[in-house]
């Protein structure tokens, strides 16, 4: 199989099933941050505070597979099937992912204030990973505007940004590293 193929070279690109759209499509701007969100992670699932943490690490290779189920149903045009839901996308991922925010705060400092992004090398990443995820969900919901999408996508980017919040905070306990809080001017 090539890797290229040229057919892109005019700007645009096929959706699952062919059909051709425009590459700045607002399809293609969510399925693309989506993808971004994933190499993101790949690089905060590299971090060794991370990698060591058996729990979080499961998650976040969890969370990139579903990031691909994802990806490939903002990648279908659901026109004539709009009640269309992502395969492999579950109410039971959100509660997964819930369950390990729960799990994790208890270990965490009690938040009094708003905090700056960053810290430790890991939760620095982190809160890039909250930032993209953020965006995505922004992108998601402009797709929403325009056709139809399954709710379950948007409570699911909705929820992992609060648990990249708290992967974030995790990476700076496990690091011992302070948090940084906010101070308006």
């Amino acid at each position: 199989m090539k890797i290229y193929t040229r057919t892109g070279d005019a700007g645009k690109t096929s959706l699952v099933g062919g059909k051709r759209v425009d590459k700045h499509s607002t399809r293609l701007e969510a399925y693309g941050t989506i993808d971004e969100l994933n190499s993101f992670l790949g690089l905060l699932a590299a971090e060794p505070v991370i990698a060591r943490e058996k729990a979080t690490s499961s998650t976040l290779t969890t969370v990139q597979s579903r990031l691909f189920d994802i990806g490939a149903y903002l990648a279908t045009d659901n026109t004539d099937n709009p009640g269309l839901q992502p395969s492999g996308l579950s109410e039971s991922d959100v509660a997964h992912l819930e369950r390990q925010i729960d799990i994790i705060t208890p270990q965490l400092p009690q938040l009094k204030s708003f905090i700056l992004p960053g810290g430790c090398h890991a939760a620095a990443h982190a809160q890039v990973c909250r930032a993209v995820c953020r965006r995505a969900e922004r992108r998601i919901l402009a797709l929403a505007a325009e056709a139809s999408v399954a709710p379950l996508v948007v409570r699911y980017i909705n929820r992992l940004s609060d648990y990249l919040f708290t992967v974030a905070r995790f990476a700076n306990t496990l690091t011992s590293t302070p948090e940084t809080p906010w101070k308006p001017s």
